[in-house]
Order: C-alpha cells, then structure tokens, then sequence
C-alpha cells in the first residue's frame, strides 16, 4: 500500500467515526422541542460528513450554552 492509501483510509475512518459520534451526540443530547432533533438527526445522516460538521459548529455550541450538555 501506498503513503496516499494509508492517508485516505485514515481520514475516511476519521471522517466516519466522527460522523457517527454526532449523531449519537444529537440523539442523546439535542431537547425534544418541536422537531429539531429529528430535523438535525435527517441533515446529520443525509449529508454525511457535512451535515456532521455543520451541526458540530453551528447548533451543538449554542445547544451547549443553553442546555449545558
């Protein structure tokens, strides 16, 4: 295997743990008002690594300030 194999293995298994561990984070975490957990679980899963890294720093931070959690 190549340097670059290796690399791109590694940045996907990264990218998908991480991925993963959002939406964990957002089931677990995110209050149950309205529908912002199933709206942000579907971006979450439907865009992938994306959708994982948008709520990660646009609604987890302010989720955190409010919540505490």
């Amino acid at each position: 295997m190549t340097f670059f194999t290796l690399i791109t293995i590694a940045v996907g298994l990264l990218g998908t743990a991480f991925w993963i561990w959002m939406i964990i984070d957002c089931a677990n975490n995110e209050p149950n008002e309205g529908n912002d957990k199933i709206v942000w679980i579907l971006v979450i899963v439907l865009t992938g690594f994306i959708g994982a890294a948008i709520y990660y720093f646009a609604r987890r931070p302010n989720r955190m300030r409010i919540v505490g959690k």
